[in-house]
């Protein structure tokens, strides 16, 4: 049973040193020119993304090298 509590306070206190970490970190908004352009990057990808792996692109594209390969 000890070992149970045990277990039990080691998780508890990884998840709090994680909640604790992040929560340092906070959620500040970039505000270098290379951070800037990393996250414009990765929000035309995003859009990009989405837009090729909606509905009408997953089920109306047609076959490539990787769906072949899958075979």
């Amino acid at each position: 049973m000890v070992m149970l509590y045990v277990f039990l306070g080691l998780l508890v206190g990884a998840a709090l040193f994680l909640i604790v970490t992040l929560l340092r970190r906070g959620n500040t908004p970039t505000e270098q020119a290379d951070g800037l352009l990393i996250e414009q990057r990765s929000r035309t990808r995003a859009r990009s993304e989405r837009a090729r792996f909606g509905t009408f692109g997953a089920h109306f594209a047609l076959p490539t090298m990787a769906d072949l390969y899958r075979g």
